[in-house]
């Protein structure tokens, strides 16, 4: 379960490492999207920076959310790797206990990509639709 009570002022800096590089992130703030109240979705949006791991086969890669909701995510992805993801996939969001309140949590996806942007920095922006999910306490190790 997602819980939007993060205070303000508590920051988590997840290290992503995308094409052998290290990026700090934004800060993670659990917090409604303020755009998401005014556009067209009736989910609730967060808008949180938190690891993610897609899975193609025995291939891991790694990623970051924008934001995320029950049926829907919006990660960044080095630009080499986008043109892997075709339609559907899998993917896990790992949340830090700064977001779940309590331990970390992995959240397994099986999404479907709806729309693709060229974002900054040889960086890709990826929309998908969640069409399932499952809760893990452990990390998922790929076969």
């Amino acid at each position: 379960m997602i819980s939007a009570n993060l205070r303000a002022g508590e920051p988590l800096q997840p290290n992503v490492l995308l094409d052998g590089e290290e990026r700090c992130g934004e800060m993670v703030r659990m917090t409604l999207d303020s755009a998401a109240a005014n556009d067209r979705r009736g989910r609730q949006r967060f808008s949180i920076n938190a690891p993610l791991t897609v899975i193609l086969g025995d291939r891991e890669i790694p990623a970051y959310t924008r934001d995320l909701s029950n049926r829907g995510a919006y990660f960044y992805l080095a630009m080499a790797d986008s043109s892997l993801l075709d339609h559907d996939f899998e993917f896990v969001v790992e949340l830090p206990p700064e977001i779940t309140l309590s331990s970390c949590c992995f959240i397994r996806c099986h999404g479907r990509a709806v729309r693709r942007e060229d974002a900054q920095n040889d960086m890709v922006g990826m929309a998908v639709e969640i069409l399932d999910y499952s809760i893990l306490r452990e990390p998922v190790v790929s076969n």
